[in-house]
């Protein structure tokens, strides 16, 4: 689980990378898809897929979307931490509920 857990962080801040990327303003619109952030974002987008397939052998299946959806949690901190964005009370009330279906799902 460790392995998935990794995967996801890294995806996490992939996801934040590419929407830093998109914020701002290029020459030509072919820089939107062949810059440095763009490139790095989806080679460490590409990294994770080896480590969660790798994750998923030695796990149950139904644990993997529980540890996906923690994605959601971890943007939300990474994009406060390394964008400056405010982290309203929707965007908390929406990762609450995520976490309650998490929770739910755990002892289901």
């Amino acid at each position: 689980m460790l392995v998935a857990f990794s995967a996801v962080v890294i995806s996490s801040l992939a996801q934040v990378l590419l929407k830093k990327s998109s914020g701002e303003k290029k020459k030509h619109f072919l820089f939107d898809y062949l810059n440095l952030k763009v490139c790095t974002a989806y080679g460490m987008i590409f990294l994770c897929i080896p480590l969660m397939i790798y994750a998923f052998t030695g796990m149950y299946y139904r644990y993997g979307a529980v540890i996906e959806s923690l994605a959601y949690l971890l943007i939300m901190m990474f994009s406060r931490f390394f964008l400056g964005e405010r982290i309203t009370r929707r965007r908390i009330l929406g990762n609450c509920m995520i976490v309650l279906g998490v929770f739910i799902f755990a002892i289901g």
